[in-house]
């Protein structure tokens, strides 16, 4: 599903500024409320929007070490692996690839020391056969949706 300009500007403005509400998002927008109100349903019921929840920092809870860990799992095992990670609270994203590993998963936890145990737990399941661990040094371009958003909204209003 695409997204027209409309759309792309709801988003940017919703993301700058979650708390904000439909009646003041159609001031701004120079739209009715009717209009924005219509447009956050379609978006959120075609899976565009997924939340509203707020973007929480694992660092300010105490979780400033993030990694990356590549998983080979045993054949077969990829549901009981994925129970497995779930129950995992350190476990942030987990994602099956291609390549040389089968799953990447970003992890955070309270130091280096502490990321052992994280890993630990990790690989500490029958379907996990080996874990390649990166640290993160720094995070120059934190996950963003914005650019994206504005890039579909264009292309969709030059198609």
């Amino acid at each position: 599903m695409g997204i027209d300009g409309l759309d792309g500007r709801i988003i940017v403005l919703l993301a700058r500024e979650p708390r904000i509400g439909v009646l003041e998002m159609s001031r701004r927008l120079g739209v009715a409320r009717g209009t924005v109100q219509a447009r956050l349903d379609r978006l959120q019921s075609n899976g565009v929007i997924r939340g509203f929840g707020p973007e929480v920092d694992p660092a300010a809870l105490g979780y400033p070490v993030t990694a990356f860990a590549t998983l080979q799992i045993r054949q077969g095992q990829g549901p009981d692996v994925r129970a497995h990670l779930a129950t995992v609270p350190e476990v942030l994203e987990l994602h099956t690839t291609t390549g040389s590993g089968d799953m990447l998963c970003r992890l955070v936890a309270r130091s280096n020391a502490d990321l052992q145990r994280v890993i630990d737990r990790v690989v500490g399941f029958d379907g996990i056969v080996r874990a390649a661990t990166a640290i993160v040094m720094e995070n120059p371009v934190p996950l963003r949706i914005i650019p994206l958003v504005e890039q579909a909204a264009e292309d969709e209003e030059r198609t």
